[in-house]
């Protein structure tokens, strides 16, 4: 759930309503189920944590507050600290109005889409109210410790990487009280940017995001690379010592290659989503490593991962999960994995992004009166079959209805960035013969 604070369905009565569902679709394992709620730094999650908790209350639940803290964080704390469900109060990458929650299993995995329709059906159900009246405060406590000791295990070759001076970008988010304490404990020089928040600041011109600024500090305090967070902590995105931005095709490159030398990518194979580029799936394959594509969103990525039990997934945003770590994006734990293959191989940031070559990217956008089925209009189907033969494995078609707007979204990548427009440029025409 994710939308404007304050306003249905994050208004007061449905969140305390959410709270109280939540309990109600819970397999009943115990007479009292336990609740961990955690929350960025957005001026609403005070009182969205409130009105959850009260309505969590109020159907017999126990719960324990986190106060600010990362989305991965809650993960993992929920599946070591044995709660039933952790909550996370956060909008994620997006302005500080917005604000969203979403609820991990005592797995500390994402929930699938059945507990989530139980819960929608347990809240539109008319049969039971939660309670009048003002929420209680609640208690924040620091949790945070067992969290960054479990990520500090990713980086165990810290003192090979010398002297290293670190950029590091908060987004003035949920890291920002985390990530400068674990960097400090590893002696490194950091530069902060985007750990001062307020309340309204998240993500503002900063974070994952917004790399420019971090960019700039790290070609002007010659850092060795930088790293940003965004606004909850799930995800990274990194600079290198020129200031260029190295994004998640990258970085699962280098982890993935990283992985299978220590005999620890598990199947030979990384999950990755339909937007990575095609450069990423023929790096990885000189490599003998395989690529299972899925929908976009982590949450699939995830599911993935776990039913072909790899060791490594990700998006090119920057959420990486590492299942050895935990089945959800972790933004320090993957900058720790990577700073832990410079660290092991010797090599700067630059030299192992250098091994991705990003492919040519076309995309265009063409609109629909109807959506059917491409298989079913042959000069369409006939033109994309066409495209698939001239690829011929050096490049990649995605052709796809968008979920919400009566368009056709082509997706072409290829080796010549002018062939591959014109390859689109032919689908897009039948499209609009037949489907305009």
């Amino acid at each position: 759930m994710r939308g404007r604070a304050g306003t249905p369905p994050l208004d007061p009565s449905t969140v305390r309503r959410l709270g109280a569902a939540l309990v109600r679709a819970l397999p009943r394992a115990s007479s009292e189920h336990r609740l961990l709620v955690g929350r960025d730094t957005r001026e609403s999650g005070g009182w969205i944590g409130r009105e959850l908790a009260h309505g969590a209350r109020t159907a017999g639940c126990r719960v324990t507050s986190a106060g600010v803290i990362s989305t991965p964080a809650i993960a993992y704390l929920t599946r070591e600290g044995r709660f039933d469900a952790g909550v996370v109060i956060s909008a994620s990458h997006n302005p500080f109005e917005d604000n969203g929650i979403k609820v991990f299993s005592g797995a500390g995995e994402k929930f699938t889409e059945r507990i989530e329709r139980e819960i929608e059906r347990e809240v539109a159900d008319p049969s039971w109210k939660t309670p009048d009246g003002d929420a209680p405060p609640i208690v924040d406590e620091d949790l945070s410790g067992p969290y960054l000791e479990h990520a500090r295990s990713a980086l165990p070759s810290a003192r090979d990487l010398g002297a290293l001076r670190v950029a590091v970008d908060c987004a003035n988010g949920a890291t920002a009280l985390l990530a400068p304490r674990l960097f400090a404990e590893f002696g490194f020089d950091i530069e902060l940017l985007g750990c001062a928040p307020d309340g309204r600041n998240i993500n503002l011109g900063c974070g994952s995001t917004h790399p420019a600024p971090l960019s700039d500090a790290v070609v002007e305090r010659a850092c060795r690379l930088g790293i940003a967070f965004d606004g909850d902590g799930d995800r990274a995105i990194f600079v290198d010592h020129r200031g260029r931005v190295v994004d998640g095709d990258a970085i699962m490159l280098l982890a993935a290659r990283h992985l299978q030398a220590a005999g620890r990518l598990r199947n030979q194979a990384i999950v990755a989503t339909v937007m990575s580029n095609i450069g990423l799936e023929i790096a990885l394959r000189e490599s003998g490593i395989g690529l299972v594509r899925c929908p976009v969103g982590d949450k699939y990525v995830m599911e993935e991962m776990i039913a072909r039990d790899i060791a490594l997934g990700g998006e090119q945003s920057g959420h990486i999960i590492f299942s050895d770590f935990l089945y959800t994006g972790d933004g320090l734990v993957t900058a720790l994995n990577v700073l832990q293959v410079m660290a092991v191989t010797g090599r700067e940031l630059a030299d192992l992004a250098s091994q991705l070559t990003t492919y040519p990217q076309i995309l265009l956008n063409v609109n629909v009166r109807e959506k059917r089925e491409l298989a079913g209009v042959p000069p369409v189907a006939a033109v994309m079959a066409d495209v698939e033969r001239r690829l011929g494995g050096t490049g990649r078609l995605l052709v796809r209805y968008s979920g919400t707007e009566p368009l056709l979204r082509i997706m072409l990548e290829g080796q010549n960035q002018g062939q591959i427009r014109d390859w689109a440029e032919e689908i897009a025409a039948e499209v609009r013969r037949h489907l305009a």
